[in-house]
């Protein structure tokens, strides 16, 4: 397979418009379509980053064979994504108990299923900053940060909560790109894979924001 086919691969595979893999990158629009229609070829620089981006080896991305993954996580993703998923629904948002505070302030929450555990503290309230992390035994294979902030007292934790519960394989970081209850809505938009990510989280009511959060975080090397 020549490479302008396996970069259209990984692109569709992750979910990534053109526009986004170029921001993840740092090159334009207009080079990744070129490489993508084989009218020019990255630069050892460029490919780099493509096989540090999508973690594949560089090796696999110029022979013509089938991308190699470039690390090899002791959770696969298709057991990773639903066992954050689960945790997610048992801990915070969905009212699950909380921990012995592991510092003073913080907010702990803990779940475990044979040798993956996940661990969700924050700190704050108006304003938090908090972190999730899944180890496979004494591993981490797993890490996000957040943090954000209330802007309004309409601001309602419970609606937060129902929200993140809806989260999806394809959207499993925090909640559903789109979630609604009356006047209240939910809205996150990312860009990346589990390996690499960012994000953004937002409520409105109405059309005024009341709340407001952003994330990143991926596989730890």
């Amino acid at each position: 397979m020549p490479l302008c086919d396996k970069l259209i691969a990984l692109r569709i595979q992750q979910g990534l418009s053109q526009e986004e893999l170029a921001a993840a990158l740092a090159v334009s629009r207009q080079t990744i379509g070129k490489w993508e229609s084989a009218q020019a070829q990255p630069e050892l620089n460029g490919l780099l980053a493509i096989s540090d981006f999508f973690r594949v080896t560089l090796d696999s991305l110029v022979r013509d064979e089938p991308c190699a993954p470039a690390l090899h996580s002791a959770a696969p993703v298709h057991e990773l994504i639903p066992f954050l998923l689960r945790a997610k629904h048992s801990t915070y948002a969905g009212h699950g108990p909380e921990d012995r505070p592991s510092c003073p302030g913080a907010h702990d929450f803990t779940y475990a299923e044979g040798t993956l555990t996940y661990h969700d503290r924050y700190i704050g309230g108006e304003c938090f900053f908090g972190e999730e992390i899944v180890w496979c035994e004494a591993r981490p294979i797993w890490r996000m940060n957040y943090g954000g902030r209330t802007l309004s007292s309409a601001f309602s934790g419970d609606f937060l909560k129902r929200a993140l519960c809806h989260g999806t394989e394809t959207m499993p970081y925090r909640g559903p790109a789109l979630y609604r209850e009356g006047d209240y809505t939910y809205q996150c938009t990312t860009r990346g894979s589990m390996d690499w990510f960012s994000g953004k989280e937002a409520i409105y009511l109405r059309d005024e924001v009341i709340y407001e959060c952003r994330f990143h975080g991926g596989a730890p090397r």
